[in-house]
């Protein structure tokens, strides 16, 4: 069942943020992720507007989606933006039927 990781950004220091997205498609793609979006048209529609970079990026497996967030290689890119460089709010959610509340 494919999963999906979905962030939140803000982009305080765009040079050094750039180190860390230009590292990002390999991981990714090490994972088997697929980004669906990145960056691009948006519109708020409920809850605070601090965010203005959003990124949704489907993995075949919840696991591999966590894998990857948790791997060495993301976490040494990452390194860049959890500098100062931006900050950003990420989960990852399972796909398919929704659960009962």
């Amino acid at each position: 069942m494919p999963a999906y990781w979905v962030a939140r950004s803000r982009i305080n220091d765009p040079v050094a943020y750039k180190k860390y997205t230009d590292r990002v498609p390999g991981i990714l793609a090490k994972y088997g992720g697929k980004v669906l979006a990145r960056g691009g048209k948006y519109q708020v529609m409920e809850g605070p507007e601090k965010f203005k970079r959003f990124v949704v990026i489907e993995f075949p497996t919840f696991e591999q989606g966590v894998a990857c967030f948790t791997s060495k290689e993301y976490d040494e890119a990452a390194a860049f933006r959890r500098s100062g460089a931006g900050e950003v709010e990420t989960i990852i959610v399972e796909g398919g039927e929704a659960t009962p509340v």
